[in-house]
């Protein structure tokens, strides 16, 4: 094996180790209540076996539950996946339009400075607001900073529905731009379609937050498991009279644990939960994109001046 397999090879024992053994940012600490509790309820029934000596049930019913048990647990688990997955999706779709929005307004845009960067600034200013929104949080600081104005982050703060708002600002400047004549109409149209895909995507996203999974589901699920957990140990009782409150416990994380997992994946924009969207991150991405775009401005090579462009004389047709 080569150095750089070895290494290779190294590093994924050290992760699978650090993963397997982790405590910090994991569904144990949840469940591990619930787990000692079965387990305690298990050794409970040993010692009564133990001291009776009565007959166990047939392990195969409680085989056959299992079964089914498992792909409840997989059904539940791979719908908040799903949830996610479609909140990621959605955020990347904000990170491109706004992406698309901004270069659009500089393109297309006048040559006003001034407005330029109220424009990306604005621009900017959705994500921020559209993660605190999904979060229920009011408080804006990282506008004060970026708009520059502090009374504009209290009037978003104020508002009904605070992407809304601000998306409400950015379709001010476009038709601004329109009426002072640095904007044709056709360039403002196809614009203002990269603006409304914004408050689609943001839609989407209060759709997830706003439709939990069926709580009927849920219910039924769990009721399962806990039937499932009680007669465990009566159908595994045996010598000697600790093996079923290990095999209860041992059965008990992993089934409590996925379903945590479940949980935990609903709502994928609440920082409370484990494994949360990093929404800050991807929105100090989507800052940093815009604001290079104004420093890297002066680089990039000057449209010409608005005018007729220069009529051709048509070929003439050739005598004979």
């Amino acid at each position: 094996m080569s150095w750089s397999g070895k290494r290779a090879s190294g590093r994924w024992l050290l992760h699978f180790w650090r993963d397997a053994l982790s405590w910090h940012g994991t569904v144990t600490p949840f469940v591990m209540p619930q787990v000692l509790l079965f387990g305690l309820y298990g050794l409970l029934v040993g010692i009564v076996h133990e001291l009776y000596d009565w007959t166990g049930l047939e392990s195969g019913p409680v085989q056959f539950t299992a079964a089914f048990l498992a792909l409840l647990l997989v059904l539940r688990t791979n719908s908040g996946y799903e949830r996610w997955w479609e909140a990621r999706k959605l955020w990347g779709g904000i990170v491109n339009q706004s992406r698309n929005l901004a270069i659009a307004g500089l393109s297309y845009g006048p040559r006003d400075t001034e407005w330029r960067e109220r424009f990306v600034r604005w621009t900017i200013a959705f994500s921020h607001v559209s993660r605190r929104s999904l979060r229920g949080e009011r408080e804006l600081p990282e506008l004060i900073s970026l708009l520059r104005d502090g009374g504009a982050a209290e009037r978003i703060a104020r508002a009904q529905h605070m992407p809304s708002f601000v998306a409400q600002a950015i379709a001010g400047l476009l038709r601004e731009a329109m009426d002072r004549g640095g904007m044709e109409r056709v360039a403002l149209l196809a614009i203002d379609q990269e603006r409304a895909r914004l408050i689609d995507h943001v839609g989407g996203c209060e759709r997830i937050l706003k439709t939990p999974l069926p709580r009927v589901h849920t219910v039924k699920l769990r009721r399962f498991i806990l039937l499932y957990l009680l007669a465990l140990p009566i159908a595994v009782v045996g010598p000697p009279w600790w093996v079923p409150g290990l095999v209860t416990a041992l059965v008990a994380y992993p089934l409590l644990a996925i379903d945590q997992i479940a949980v935990e994946l609903e709502n994928p924009f609440s920082p409370r939960n484990l494994s949360h969207l990093p929404l800050h991150s991807i929105c100090e991405t989507i800052e940093g994109n815009l604001l290079a775009l104004l420093d890297e401005e002066e680089s990039l090579p000057m449209p010409p001046p608005r005018g007729r462009a220069p009529r051709v004389p048509l070929p003439q047709p050739l005598d004979g």
